[in-house]
């Protein structure tokens, strides 16, 4: 026990290699431990390594077959992988097991957006919300959908409810910033855009778009001065590829 608890301290620090390294000591001296697997199967989602993440929660559900959390993080994994279908099977199994469970919810409106099913996902996201009322991430969610519909009153809205639960919530100010700016509001995407940035500094996506709206208000020299930031923070090769287009173009 005193393996695993430290193995989850490790992770809730971002130290997962060695949270796993304590998994592993708390699986050797208890082979049956299902929730240690689950979580050192977090760990390797964590760092990207999806396939060993799915391998520890399989033998957590072998173990422990009406574990709800190891289907719902097996679904996010498989999700990843864009193995929709297969993750929104083991969304639908976490919920059967645990019908109030809004993380499954969220995840699974999650993959149905990834599918184009719109209408699917945004239920899940109000299943999710109705569970949960403080859950940011699922409003965040439905913002994203509504954008991706071209509502994008119903977009800020949602935008407007995540980042009045998660002050700090960088992708929420940025995204809020890409409706306003399909409605032509350049000036209020600016003022979001501006928030994004002040909240994650090396956000090069906000800089990005706060260039382009700078752009289009003719302020050329501070939009050329995101681009060139874009440049010195991301390794994104198609982002620094629009920024080096941008940049041209204001020469």
């Amino acid at each position: 026990m005193a393996y695993y608890n430290r193995g989850n301290a490790y992770g809730e620090q971002g130290k997962y290699q060695r949270a796993i390294a304590d998994f592993d000591r708390a699986i050797a001296l208890k082979p049956d431990y299902a929730e240690a697997y689950n979580n050192r199967g977090l760990a390797y989602a964590n760092l990207g390594q999806y396939q060993r993440a799915i391998a520890d929660y399989e033998r957590a559900i072998a173990l422990q077959p009406n574990l709800a959390v190891a289907y719902n993080n097996r679904g996010t994994a498989c999700a990843y992988l864009s193995q929709y279908q297969r993750a929104i099977a083991d969304f639908d199994r976490a919920i059967a097991l645990q019908p109030d469970y809004a993380a499954a919810y969220n995840n699974r409106g999650n993959a149905y957006a990834d599918l184009n099913q719109y209408q699917r996902a945004i239920a899940d996201y109000d299943q999710a919300i109705a569970f949960k009322p403080d859950f940011a991430e699922a409003y965040y969610n439905l913002g994203n959908v509504y954008a991706k519909q071209g509502r994008y009153e119903g977009a800020i809205a949602n935008y407007d409810r995540a980042t009045a639960l998660k002050p700090n919530y960088a992708k929420a100010y940025n995204n809020r910033g890409n409706a306003y700016y399909k409605q032509g509001q350049y000036e209020r995407a600016i003022a979001d855009y501006d928030q994004a940035i002040s909240t994650k500094p090396d956000f090069a996506e906000a800089y990005n778009n706060r260039g382009r709206a700078y752009k289009l208000l003719g302020e050329r020299a501070k939009a050329a001065a995101d681009f060139r930031k874009v440049l010195e923070l991301s390794k994104d090769a198609v982002l620094r590829e629009k920024a080096e287009k941008e940049l041209k173009g204001l020469e």
